[in-house]
């Protein structure tokens, strides 16, 4: 299995893989909420949006496994401003 983040047409979403306490975490975040979160236009790359701001991300997803979630984790717009 390879953990390059990938754009899933079928779910709109690009998919991608966090590693927390030495696992790898299967995650998502919807190509409408990195739009509108990141502030890019519509034809932005969802895969260079996602890569651009990987790190704020990734953190969300840690957040949301802290607070409980179970994989696959799938991120909203409430996910990403939680400061935490």
């Amino acid at each position: 299995m390879s953990d390059t983040p990938f754009f899933h047409d079928a779910s709109n979403a690009v998919r991608f893989f966090v590693t927390v306490d030495g696992r790898s975490v299967d995650a998502s975040i919807g190509k409408t909420t990195l739009h509108y979160h990141f502030r890019t236009g519509d034809n932005a790359d969802p895969l260079e949006t996602y890569a651009s701001h990987a790190e704020e991300i990734d953190a969300a997803v840690r957040r949301r496994l802290a607070q409980g979630s179970t994989p696959p984790v799938m991120l909203r717009e409430h996910d990403l401003r939680s400061t935490g």
